[in-house]
């Protein structure tokens, strides 16, 4: 299994409005670990740190749906993660790159964490066998106002469970600067 890491000593936290922010600086772009490795982000699964057992053996088909809207600087993305089976999987992380930089302050939403000037992951909560998990709104405001900006919604950890349709779990919306909702 290869699963993107993070270099250790890279987390950070960060106070904004009373409420802790945490981060990551430096992804390990490529770097691999092994299925019981812990891979990033305090709170979110597959981080150092957390007792998340692998899903050795198991076989999942997740995918996302929703949608993605760009007005005036600011980037709101929908997603619902699902889950086609045959194994339900306790928990997965998301990762939602950008192709345009995120402003310095953000307000994450519960159970979703900043990995990277253009990058941000999140918890999928349980995805029970042909099943959805919990509803993700990502609210992001972007360092400067592009006419456009890709968004790439991949599976960034599933506890080692094997997809064998990672085609609809992989995808780039394209949103344009025109307040108009993009659905995938």
């Amino acid at each position: 299994m290869e699963v993107v890491a993070v270099r250790r000593g890279a987390v950070r936290s960060v106070v904004v409005a009373g409420s802790l922010v945490l981060g990551v600086a430096g992804l390990a772009g490529g770097a691999q670990a092994s299925a019981g490795e812990a891979t990033g982000v305090p709170g979110v699964p597959g981080a150092r740190g957390a007792r998340v057992a692998p899903g050795a053996g198991s076989e999942a088909d997740v995918s996302y749906h929703g949608r993605v809207r760009l007005a005036g600087g600011r980037l709101r993305v929908w997603l619902i993660p699902a889950n086609d089976g045959p194994s339900a999987l306790p928990d997965a992380t998301v990762r939602v790159r950008l192709s345009a930089d995120l402003a310095d302050r953000q307000e994450p939403a519960q159970g979703c964490a900043r990995t990277g000037t253009r990058e941000v992951v999140c918890e999928t909560g349980p995805l029970p066998r042909h099943g959805r998990g919990r509803h993700i709104a990502l609210a992001l405001d972007l360092r400067e106002r592009p006419d456009e900006v890709s968004v790439r919604v991949d599976t960034w950890w599933n506890g080692g469970a094997s997809d064998r349709n990672r085609a609809n779990n992989e995808l780039v919306v394209l949103a344009l600067d025109t307040g108009d909702s993009y659905a995938f």
